[in-house]
Parts: structure tokens; C-alpha cells; sequence
């Protein structure tokens, strides 16, 4: 539909451009005529095809109507063998310049589908996942996967064929989505009143029953593409008078864009008249979704009556035969939405079923995430119980270890500490490296000292000895007197050699 549209428009500029150059020049005085500043004329903005790949297939024609082979093939060739793929093959004869562009083309719109493919994953969950794009792309049948890089003839192909039925389908799965979108409705509306008790419930039933007979309170609609239709369009938004309605004029007026066809969008402008005598958005019993449906019907009517070569366009010689046919001239009357509901008490009761299917399903899955949670939550609560232990460990640990650094005995001599060994006379050996030093001889030499006038201490004691001296100062109160006077002897010995 579009593509060839904008096909066939470059081609007509192209041709008025050619009878410019080819006119006879006129002498005049330059110096007194002042040239008018150029501007930059834009091509008229392409209508969105409504394909996901509407702006990859809306550059690959713009550059193909850059070669002037290509658009002299274009021109001569019928929308039939067009569709069938026979232009395809004169891809091969198009200039290198317009090839190469178009190998760029290709590889953009492969790292855009494969963008795509990864951003799907990633919102599935599956980021660990190794992507098979060559197979994924497979799904995409407009270009050839297998050649990534360079657009060739079979890219072509498939472009204009998938665009060919994508748009054949596109009207079928608007008329399924409104379907849905309707059944929805009155699906809430039902389960709106079974939650209202009997007086609100009769309220909101005569209510809903006055915006029905409401919205179909309004004028005539006149059939789509009828005589009547068209005079009307002619008389109110043309501001000409009815009975001087001539369908050539009629089509130059709302060909809009001079390309010598009616698109689709150009037939949906021919029904807004007709729209406005049955919505209006101000109105609460009028629904706007309801107005584009009623407007696709009106188009697809007239497509099928008027476009007998069904390439989605209506020819001035296809419109101007179609106003000499009886249906133009005594049409039948136009029965709107109101009257065909858009689906059946079947269709319904499976919706229905299908959407407590759906609830069920959200609330396995709401329950197998709340299940999911607190298993989590509980193996945090035993991670935490784990860290808890790990640190009393860690601090118990600490704990042993500066109990195990014990510092070095001391003993006080006239209020300064000094350390054991020190505070000993020469000659003295500590208790613990004399194997033979025994209670006994500690008690007499102690006493000795205790003599001298020099401190004691029994800290120096191996373990188990202090024991024995206590035990050994019960039993023994006082030694002979002889081993004391030779121990005393023995003790002031490097005293006096000092000395």
C-alpha cells in the first residue's frame, strides 16, 4: 500500500522535474528581476505502515527510487507481477552506489532485531543463557538471516511479499484486538454489578441501558462511498454546491497528496462527516475505540468494492468506474456498530473462561514467588545465625590468645618494681633451674635472708613445690642449729669476697 505509493510518487516528480528541463527558455532582463529565495522542498512524510519494520521497508524504497533503471521498471511494471517478486530481480541492475547503501541497511536492521532478541532475554531472566541469534532470526521473514551483510535480489523478495501479506493481515488483527477490547469491557461491567447489592445494581442497569439507546439516537449515516456520502463530504467540507458534484474533481480535491490514487488514509479522511454523526468525545455514551472501528469498516468496504486490482489503492479510472455502478448511485443502508455486536454469546462465555484460566495461573505463580521468598528470607535468617557464631568464634579466639601473653613476675623493693632476678644476690639461682634445691633448703635459705634483711618471695617456685613448703613449715618449726650456721656461712660467701 505505502511503499508502492511512494514508489509511484517519485517516479510522477521525477517526470514533472524531466518536462521542466526539456521546456523552451524565455530571455529576460536579470538584473531587473529579483530572484525569489529557494526553498528546500520536502518530500511529503510517509504514513506509518503500522509493521515493525515499517522504517527498514520505508528506506529501502526511498533509496531503490533513487536509481533511475529501478524506477523506469517501477512504472512499467503491474502491482500483480510486483507482488509475485518479478521487480525483485532488477536489483541486480541498480547502481553500486545504491547496492552498497543498502548492504548498510540490512546490517542495521539485523543489529536492531538482534538488540531486540537480547532485551526479550534479559526481561525472561535468561542472562546466563547462551543466544542462538542465526536461529532467532529465522522468525523474521522479510530478510534473508542467513546473509547478514549485503542486501541481495531474494531480500528484495522477501520484503515486498511479507510487507504484502503483513498488510493484508494488518486489518484482521485490528478487528481481533477490538473484539478483545470489547468483550473486556463488558466483562468489567459485569463483574462491576455483581458487586453492587439489588437497588445498585437496578440502578446501574437502567443506566447503562440509557447510554445505549443515547448513542443510538442520531442522524442517518449515509452508506461509505455512496453518491450521498460523497456530495455530503463535497457540499460541507468543499463548501461546493451538491448538484455541481463531479467525481473527477471530486478526486483531485482529495487526492492530497498528487500522487493519482486515494490510500487508505486518504478514503478514512472521506468518513469523518459520517463519524461525527455518531460520536462525539464529549459525550459518556460515546467510546472513541468503538469511532476507529466504525471508520476501518467504512474504508474496508469501499476497498473491496473500488480497488478491483486489490493493490490497496483506488485509481482515478478505478473510482470513476465505480461511481457508474448501481451500488454509487442507490446504495443500501449502512448498518453501524450498535447493530452488529462484535462478537457472539460463545465467543464471550470462552473469553470468560479463558480469563479465569489466566487468574488461576497468576495466583499459582503469586504463590510459587511467595514461596520462593520465604525459603529465601529463611536461609538469610540462618546465614545472619551463622555470621553471629562466626564472630563470637573470632572474639573467643582473641580472648584465649592475650590470655596466653603473661607478663614477667615482679617484686617491690622501697615502692619501685624491679624484676626478680635483679632483686637476687649474685650467686643466687632461682628455685626452678636447681634440680636438687628442694622445699627444705628453700625454708633455710629464706630464713637466712629473712636475716640479712633482704626480700623473700616464693614465686619463683616450680609448681608443686610451694605445696611441699608449706607442708615442710609444719612439719620442720625450726632446723638444727648447726645446718643453719652453715647455710648462713654459705650464703654470705660472695658477700664478703665482694667486699
Amino acid at each position: 500500500m505505502c511503499w508502492s505509493r511512494a514508489l509511484l510518487t517519485g517516479w510522477v516528480l521525477l517526470l514533472v522535474q524531466l518536462l521542466c528541463f526539456e521546456a523552451v527558455p524565455i530571455s529576460m532582463d536579470k538584473t531587473k528581476v529579483q530572484e525569489p529565495e529557494k526553498k528546500i522542498e520536502e518530500p511529503p512524510p510517509s504514513v506509518d505502515t503500522g509493521l515493525h519494520y515499517d522504517r527498514y521497508l520505508r528506506e529501502v524504497i526511498d533509496f531503490l527510487e533513487k536509481d533511475q533503471h529501478f524506477r523506469e521498471k517501477l512504472h512499467n511494471t503491474d502491482m500483480e507481477d510486483i507482488k509475485q517478486g518479478k521487480l525483485a530481480k532488477e536489483l541486480d541492475f541498480v547502481s553500486h552506489h545504491v547496492r552498497t547503501k543498502l548492504d548498510e541497511l540490512k546490517r542495521q536492521e539485523v543489529n536492531r532485531l538482534r538488540t531486540l532478541i537480547k532485551a526479550k532475554q534479559d526481561l525472561e531472566g535468561g542472562n546466563d543463557i547462551a543466544v542462538d541469534h542465526q536461529a532467532l532470526l529465522k522468525q523474521f521473514e522479510y530478510l534473508n538471516h542467513m546473509n547478514p551483510h549485503t542486501f541481495e535480489v531474494d531480500d528484495l523478495d522477501r520484503l515486498i511479499k511479507s510487507a504484502t501479506k503483513d498488510l493484508e493481515n494488518f486489518d484482521k488483527e485490528r478487528h481481533e484486538e477490538f473484539k478483545k477490547y470489547e468483550m473486556m469491557k463488558e466483562h468489567d461491567r459485569r463483574e462491576h454489578l455483581k458487586a453492587l447489592d439489588d437497588d445498585e445494581r437496578k440502578k446501574e442497569e437502567e443506566h447503562y441501558e440509557d447510554m445505549r439507546k443515547k448513542h443510538a439516537d442520531h442522524p442517518k449515516v449515509n452508506h461509505p462511498g455512496s453518491q450521498n456520502q460523497l456530495k455530503e463530504v463535497w457540499e460541507e467540507a468543499d463548501g461546493l454546491d451538491p448538484e455541481d458534484f463531479d467525481p473527477k474533481t471530486f478526486f483531485n480535491l482529495h487526492d492530497t497528496n498528487g500522487d493519482g490514487f486515494f490510500d487508505e488514509q486518504e478514503l478514512e479522511a472521506l468518513f469523518t462527516k459520517e463519524l461525527e454523526k455518531i460520536y462525539d468525545p464529549t459525550n459518556e455514551e460515546d467510546d472513541m475505540v468503538e469511532m476507529e472501528e466504525e471508520r476501518l469498516r467504512m474504508r474496508e468496504h469501499v476497498m473491496n468494492e473500488v480497488d478491483s486490482n486489490k493493490d490497496r489503492l483506488v485509481s482515478m479510472d478505478e473510482f470513476l468506474v465505480a461511481t457508474k455502478k448501481k451500488e454509487f448511485l442507490e446504495p443500501d443502508s449502512w448498518e453501524t456498530l450498535e447493530q452488529n455486536q462484535a462478537y457472539t454469546d460463545e465467543e464471550m462465555r470462552e473469553f470468560e473462561e479463558h480469563l479465569v484460566q489466566q487468574e488461576q495461573d497468576l495466583n499459582q505463580k503469586a504463590d510459587d514467588i511467595q514461596k520462593q521468598r520465604d525459603e529465601l528470607e529463611r536461609q538469610q535468617e540462618q546465614l545472619n545465625a551463622q555470621k553471629i557464631e562466626l564472630q563470637q568464634a573470632v572474639e573467643h579466639m582473641e580472648r584465649l590468645k592475650t590470655q596466653k601473653v603473661e607478663l614477667p613476675p615482679e617484686v617491690h623493693v622501697e615502692g619501685n618494681a624491679i624484676p626478680e632476678q635483679e632483686a637476687q644476690p649474685q650467686g643466687h639461682q632461682p628455685a626452678p633451674q636447681d634440680p636438687q634445691y628442694t622445699p627444705e633448703e628453700h625454708y633455710e635459705q629464706h630464713q637466712d635472708l629473712a636475716q640479712q634483711g633482704l626480700p623473700q618471695t616464693h614465686q619463683d617456685l616450680p609448681p608443686g613445690h610451694q605445696e611441699k613448703l608449706n607442708l615442710h613449715n609444719q612439719t620442720f618449726a625450726a632446723p638444727p642449729l648447726q645446718r643453719r650456721k652453715e647455710q648462713f656461712l654459705l650464703s654470705i660467701r660472695p658477700l664478703t669476697s665482694m667486699t
